[in-house]
C-alpha cells in the first residue's frame, strides 16, 4: 500500500499546529516529476518527541574517535556516558601485540556529585597518570560529556599539562553532548581535532605502493572493514589507515601519502575527505560497499581513476571470482526474500546504501531516512551552498586548512580530473533522494509516534532500525534488523558480507516468532484521544 499527501495529512494533523508545519518539513513523498525535492535537516528536535538521535558526545567519542586500537579513550564524565560508547557499537579490532588493543577497556573518570560541585580537573589529571603507569599506550583521548562542559573543566589545559609529563599526545575532544542538534556535531568536532593534531604527524614521505588509499567512513561493526580490506588486497591495493575501524593512531599519522581517499559514510567523514584534498592534494571517491552491484561499481570506479590496466583487469577477475561464487548462495536466498518491503531508517549513510542490497534480494524499500544527516546527505552536495548556517551550526567551527607547502601535490591532473568526474562520483554524493522510486517516503529524524503510524499504513515485512527502536517495532509483529552494530552478526560489506545479511534476513521472515505476535493496531484501542493546540485554546 503506497502512501499520499492526503494520508500523511491525516498523520500531521495529530500534532499541534506548531510541531505539524515543523515535521512536514522533514518528510518527503518522492515524485520525480518534480525533479528536485527539499527536505529539511539537522535542525533540532522538539522537545517532547521521542527521537532515535544520539548526542554529540556519541557521535565523536561513539562513532569517530572510539574505534582506534592503540589509543586509550577517557570519558571525563559520568559512568553511564562511558558505557553507552563502550562495547555498543561492535568495532572489531584486531592487534599483532595485544597489548596494544585497548578497545576491550572502557575508560571512565566516573564523576560524582562532588566533583560536579569542587570540579573534577585533578580527577582526570590523576587517571591520565594511572593510564599512562597502566597501559602504557602511544596517545590518549579525553572526551567530554555533558556535565563537564556545564561546570567548566578545561580538558585542553589538563592535556597540555599531560603531555609534558609524560610525552605522549593527549587530544582533547570538547564534544559535551548538548553540542549541536545530533551526533553529527561530534563527528565534526572529532574530525577537526584529528586532522589538526594527528594526521600529517607521521614521518613517511611517500606511498610505499602505487595504489596507496585510505578508507575514510568505515568503522567495522561486526568486522566490515576486514571484508573489504580483503578484496581490495586481494586486487593489488595497499591500505594505509582506515577511519576508523581498525584503525590505529600510528597509521592515521601518515593518512596524507595515499594517493586516494575512500568515503564510506559521507556525513561521518566528508570535513576531513575536504580537507586532506586542500592540504595535501588528495581527492576522494564516494563508495558504497553494501551490496553486491554496490560494491563492483566502486571498484570499477577506483580501478578507472587510476587508469592502470593491470589494475582494472585484475579487478574484473576479482569480481567475476567472487560473483561466481556467491550468486548461487544469493539466489536460494531471495526465492525467501522475493516481494517483501522493508522500512530502512539508519544513521548517516545506511539509510541509503542498504536499500541496494535489499533490491538484490528483492526487497522494495519504501520509507528510508537517516537519525543525523544534513541536507547534502539527502539532496546531494550540489545543494551545499544553498544550506543556510544556523546558531547550532555555528556552535562547530569550521577548520580551515590550507595547502601544506613541503606535502601538497596534485595527484592527477586538473584535465583528467575533470574527465573522471563525469564518469565517477570524484569529490561528489549525490544523495539518497535521487535513488528512491516515485511514491516512496523520505523522512528525517523519524520519532516514535511517526513510526507507529507509517507501519499502520505500509505494513513492512522487515524495519531496518536502530538500537533503540528496534524493540517497539518487534512487538508490532514486524521483524527489525538491527544495522547500527548488527546486534551479533556481521560483516553485511562486501561480497561476504551481502551473503550474511541475506542469511539473517532470511531467518527474519521465516522465524515462526511473528505468528505469536499480533499487532496493537488490529485491536480496539482501550483509550481515545487528541492533543489540543494550545494555541488554538
Amino acid at each position: 500500500m503506497a502512501i499520499d499527501e492526503k494520508m500523511l495529512e491525516q498523520i500531521l494533523n495529530k500534532y499541534p499546529a506548531k510541531v505539524k508545519r515543523n515535521r512536514k518539513k522533514h518528510i518527503v513523498i518522492r515524485d520525480i516529476e518534480k525533479g528536485a525535492q527539499e527536505i529539511e535537516a539537522n535542525t533540532r528536535t522538539i522537545p517532547g518527541i521521542i527521537t532515535n538521535r544520539g548526542c554529540a558526545f556519541a557521535g565523536c567519542k561513539g562513532v569517530v574517535v572510539g574505534p582506534l586500537k592503540d589509543m586509550v579513550h577517557i570519558v571525563h564524565g559520568p559512568v553511564g556516558c562511558a558505557y553507552y560508547s563502550w562495547g555498543t557499537r561492535r568495532n572489531k579490532a584486531k592487534s599483532e601485540n595485544p597489548k596494544e588493543n585497548f578497545l576491550n577497556y572502557c575508560f571512565s573518570t566516573d564523576m560524582q556529585e562532588s566533583d560536579i560541585v569542587f570540579g573534577g580537573e585533578k580527577k582526570l589529571a590523576k587517571m591520565i597518570d594511572e593510564v599512562v603507569e597502566i597501559f602504557h599506550p602511544k596517545a590518549i583521548s579525553v572526551s567530554a560529556t555533558c556535565p563537564v562542559g556545564l561546570i567548566g573543566d578545561d580538558l585542553v589545559a589538563v592535556a597540555k599539562a599531560a603531555e609534558k609529563r609524560h610525552g605522549i599526545q593527549v587530544l582533547a575532544f570538547n564534544c559535551e553532548g548538548y553540542k549541536g542538534v545530533s551526533q553529527s556535531a561530534g563527528h565534526h568536532i572529532a574530525n577537526n581535532i584529528l586532522m589538526e593534531k594527528v594526521i600529517g604527524a607521521g614521518n613517511l614521505e611517500e606511498a610505499p605502493s602505487k595504489y596507496s588509499i585510505n578508507i575514510l567512513g568505515e568503522y567495522n561493526i561486526g568486522g566490515d572493514s576486514w571484508e573489504i580490506e580483503r578484496v581490495l588486497k586481494d586486487i593489488g591495493y595497499h591500505v594505509v589507515t582506515v577511519m576508523t575501524g581498525d584503525g590505529s593512531y600510528e597509521e592515521l599519522k601518515n593518512a596524507h601519502i595515499a594517493e586516494l581517499n575512500l568515503v564510506q559514510c559521507h556525513r561521518s567523514i566528508n570535513y576531513i575527505a575536504e580537507m586532506l584534498e586542500i592540504k595535501y592534494g588528495t581527492p576522494w571517491l564516494k563508495v558504497n560497499f553494501i551490496g553486491i552491484e554496490n560494491t563492483i561499481k566502486s571498484l570499477r570506479n577506483m580501478a578507472q581513476y587510476f587508469g592502470d590496466p593491470e589494475l582494472i583487469q585484475k579487478t574484473e577477475e576479482v569480481i567475476a571470482r567472487e560473483t561466481a561464487r556467491i550468486e548461487p548462495v544469493m539466489a536460494q536466498y531471495k526465492k525467501i526474500c522475493e516481494g517483501k518491503t522493508a522500512f530502512c531508517f539508519v544513521g548517516g549513510s545506511r539509510g541509503h546504501h542498504y536499500q541496494g542490497l535489499f533490491a538484490e534480494l528483492g526487497v522494495e524499500t519504501i520509507l528510508a531516512g537517516y537519525e543525523f544527516a544534513h541536507r547534502d546527505d539527502y539532496e546531494g552536495r550540489d545543494i551545499i551552498p544553498e544550506i543556510k548556517s544556523d546558531a547550532d551550526s555555528k556552535n562547530i567551527p569550521d577548520l580551515h586548512v590550507t595547502p601544506d607547502q613541503r606535502r601538497y601535490r596534485l595527484k592527477i591532473s586538473d584535465e583528467k580530473m575533470a574527465e573522471l568526474k563525469k564518469r565517477i562520483p570524484l569529490g561528489n554524493y549525490k544523495g539518497m533522494i535521487s535513488d528512491m522510486k516515485d511514491g516512496h517516503v523520505i523522512v528525517d529524524d523519524l520519532n516514535h509516534f511517526e513510526t507507529e503510524e507509517f507501519i499502520k499504513i505500509l505494513k513492512p515485512d522487515i524495519f531496518a532500525s536502530g538500537i533503540k527502536d528496534k524493540y517497539v517495532v518487534q512487538k508490532m509483529g514486524i521483524p527489525s534488523k538491527q544495522l547500527h552494530s548488527y546486534d551479533y552478526s556481521g560483516p553485511y560489506a562486501g561480497f561476504n558480507g551481502a551473503v550474511k545479511f541475506a542469511e539473517d534476513i532470511s531467518m527474519a521472515f521465516t522465524s515462526p516468532t511473528w505468528n505469536f505476535i499480533t499487532p496493537p493496531w488490529k485491536n480496539k484501542p482501550l483509550l481515545d484521544g487528541k492533543i489540543v493546540d494550545e494555541e488554538a485554546s
